[in-house]
């Protein structure tokens, strides 16, 4: 890794997953880490009950928008955390990769959006401690 390690997000839409962990990472790192989202196939907004669960811990992800994963994204990332994009996610050697199980905000309502969160919220923890760790 290098001085500032980068981290890649991605889910299919890059609309909510990616997205919400982006925003805590960004969040409980500061500028320590380069925070990256990307998604298989972009939506073309945020989901917006992920926007209202983000916001109720005052995280603001309204700036964002989804984005395609590419090639060379994936290639300069250090940790590259996917969120159910199958096939569609790169696998370049020398790469630490995770496959987060994380149910799919689309569609779903606040209630279980925020359990979504606070998942990502815990594992965006280890994640960070890890990196910190590893460095």
């Amino acid at each position: 890794m290098t001085d500032k390690p980068s981290v890649l997000f991605v889910c299919v839409h890059n609309a909510g997953r990616s997205q919400m962990a982006a925003g805590w990472l960004r969040h409980l790192a500061s500028d320590t880490i380069e925070v990256r989202s990307a998604g298989s196939e972009p939506a073309d907004q945020i989901n917006p009950v992920a926007v209202e669960a983000m916001r109720e811990v005052g995280i603001d992800i309204t700036g964002q928008t989804p984005a395609r994963l590419t090639w060379d994204t994936a290639r300069a990332s250090d940790v590259i955390i996917t969120m159910g994009c199958g096939d569609a996610c790169p696998v370049f050697p020398g790469k630490r990769y995770e496959d987060w199980k994380l149910t799919d905000p689309a569609g779903q309502p606040l209630d279980v959006v925020r359990q979504v969160r606070d998942d990502i919220r815990h594992r965006i923890v280890e994640l960070l401690a890890s990196i910190r760790t590893n460095r």
